[in-house]
């Protein structure tokens, strides 16, 4: 059976340490003419663009003018991490086991995998080839927060892409998302895949452990379960 493995990138995969959001505030400061300041604003499971807009909104920015702002904001973000490609990999990390099972199913049959992630597309890239991951992946059927502000409107945006590069049309049953927060798992819902979580970001095993994902496991450590769960036991060997 066919399987499209959709990776979310932070929390998931890797951490990029703080160079992330020191690079939001940053962008949002050259744009702005003006630092953001303190603020809460969380980025676990978020896009990009939502992101900035809430940084935005902390400034009193107004919403109008957020979304005429958000182009260049996003621009700018882009040339920050460009920067910070070396803070990344310093203060960063993949994380463990992600290596190992990318490569495994990269090898596997009738497997495709890219990520779905709230990062614009050049961030996403950016922050997987820092530790070497990109070359696992078909970043060229990414769905990412360059294609929708909206999480949950990435599956359809996958299958899209996936279905032209590879002529096969993949149901949504036969898609799962990997990631690390409770958006992932609503990300999955509203597109019809199923969902691995992952306890390697903000969110505990005892906290994900409340929602209703499909599989839930501490870390991708184990590389034969990860393996079970998204190709079936009868594809692991």
């Amino acid at each position: 059976m066919r399987r499209l493995i959709l990776w979310d990138v932070d929390g998931t995969l890797v951490s990029a340490g703080p160079a992330a959001r020191v690079a939001f505030d940053l962008a949002v400061a050259r744009v702005m003419g003006r630092a953001p300041g303190e603020h809460d604003v969380h980025m676990s499971g978020k896009t990009d663009p939502q992101i900035a807009l809430e940084i935005l909104a902390t400034m009193a920015v107004s919403e109008r003018e957020a979304r005429d702002r958000l182009p260049v904001v996003l621009q700018s973000l882009e040339l920050e991490l460009e920067r910070a490609v070396d803070v990344i990999r310093r203060d960063g990390r993949a994380h463990a086991g992600a290596r190992e099972i990318l490569a495994r199913l990269a090898s596997a049959p009738d497997v495709v995998q890219t990520i779905l992630t709230g990062n614009v597309a050049a961030n996403g890239r950016l922050k997987l080839a820092a530790f070497g991951l990109d070359r696992f992946l078909d970043l060229d059927i990414a769905a990412t927060g360059s294609d929708h502000a909206d999480r949950t409107k990435l599956v359809p945006v996958a299958l899209e892409k996936a279905e032209r590069r590879f002529g096969h049309r993949f149901d949504p049953e036969e898609a799962w998302i990997i990631g690390d927060t409770p958006r992932d798992l609503e990300c999955a819902r509203a597109g019809g895949a199923r969902c691995l979580l992952v306890a390697t970001g903000r969110f505990d095993f005892d906290a994900l452990r409340a929602f209703d994902s499909d599989a839930l496991l501490p870390t991708l450590s184990d590389t034969d379960t990860v393996a079970r769960i998204l190709l079936g036991p009868s594809e692991v060997t």
